[in-house]
């Protein structure tokens, strides 16, 4: 059955404090090298953490949308690590487990270079080498949903917000996407990320990413990863085969995004000019800003800008996270006419752009935008 439009806000209010958003999924430890070039060439790397589900609640809750992250880490010194640098972004992390017995995820982050070995990935290219094979977060499962913690914060949710990554980590993860997708709440917007990840599912069959696909209210694509997994990454025909979410939001990289309502309105956003520093994380900070807006009530042209100044943000800053730039900034480039839009250039520098009152250097302001109340125009 086709989904009803889920309006954001129509619910009872959750408790004071209480995040309007959850994330649920997977996130891991990272190693990132000290310099570019192959993995064989580094001598020290860097521990920071990662993962999906987490860069979108710590991206909402800079852009002033309360936020928790759901998951299981091990009882480790990377979960340790995990667990205080989320909750430093001001994200919820009440209901993450600790497992005793399985250990926290590990990917390592490999730099392209310009040094001319063989191996080197090259200039403005990286790759992730992941080690999650029987971690702590593979273990989620339905069980989840009777933990006291995790179902006072998925009960007063707004936006529940769940990725492809989570259905290849195990049955058991799969069987808790298929609970939370089934598990109808008014009031609260349940958005899907497909999150690609061909290395995930050398073993496992995405015959079972449709279903999940279709049984969300909004749902988020990148046009390469659908032509990957589907076949194509026309939006028009990536609409056609998931009929049930209100939205399909398509993302065509650094060119254009396009949300298709089901009553066939589309509306076509080109991205920003972007001096790119490094592309990891871009994607996570794009849905958080299409779902801050959307948890705003921005109208779609709005949300899709706000997505494309979050992602601009990520594209221009070392790793996944970034500040966003001043609310003057982020109200100014989302009432910009179409041609300042398109003449707006990002870079590690700031936002230039016809359509701010002083052009030139802007820099993040680490006070959030403010979030308008839930539902308003």
């Amino acid at each position: 059955m086709p989904r009803q439009p889920s309006a954001v806000g129509t619910g009872p209010l959750p408790p004071p404090g209480s995040p309007l958003a959850v994330c649920v999924g997977e996130s891991m430890a990272v190693l990132l090298p000290d310099r570019a070039g192959p993995l064989e060439s580094v001598e020290n790397f860097r521990l920071a953490v990662g993962g999906a589900e987490s860069n979108v609640a710590g991206a909402l809750a800079a852009l002033g949308v309360p936020s928790a992250w759901i998951s299981r880490v091990g009882d480790d010194g990377f979960g340790r690590r995990l667990l205080a640098e989320v909750a430093a972004r001001g994200v919820d992390v009440s209901a993450v487990a600790v497992d005793r017995h399985r250990p926290t995820g590990l990917y390592l982050k490999e730099v392209g270079g310009g040094g001319g070995s063989r191996h080197d990935l090259g200039p403005g290219r990286s790759r992730l080498h992941y080690h999650r094979r029987g971690s702590a977060a593979a273990a989620l499962s339905p069980a989840l949903l009777a933990d006291p913690a995790a179902a006072r914060l998925l009960a007063g949710a707004r936006l529940l917000h769940l990725s492809g990554i989570t259905a290849a980590l195990s049955d058991d993860c799969l069987a808790l996407l298929r609970a939370l997708l089934a598990d109808r709440r008014p009031g609260r917007l349940t958005s899907f990320d497909l999150n690609w990840r061909p290395a995930l599912w050398r073993d496992r069959d995405p015959a079972v990413l449709p279903p999940l696909l279709d049984a969300a209210d909004l749902l988020l694509l990148g046009a390469d990863e659908a032509e990957a997994v589907f076949g194509t990454g026309d939006p028009h025909e990536l609409r056609r085969r998931f009929p049930s979410p209100a939205t399909v939001v398509v993302k065509d990289a650094a060119r254009v995004v396009t949300a298709l309502d089901r009553d066939g309105t589309a509306v076509t956003e080109p991205a920003l000019t972007v001096e790119v520093v490094e592309a990891t994380g871009a994607g996570d900070a794009f849905a958080a800003g299409y779902l801050a807006g959307t948890v705003r009530g921005l109208d779609q042209r709005r949300r899709l800008r706000l997505g494309h100044l979050s992602a601009a943000c990520a594209l221009t800053a070392h790793g996944d996270q970034a500040e966003p730039p001043p609310a003057t900034v982020v109200d100014a480039l989302l009432a910009a006419s179409a041609a300042d839009w398109a003449a707006t250039r990002v870079s590690a520098d700031g936002f230039a752009s016809p359509a701010l009152p002083a052009p030139g250097r802007t820099t993040a302001d680490p006070r959030p935008a403010p979030s308008p109340a839930l539902g308003a125009p």
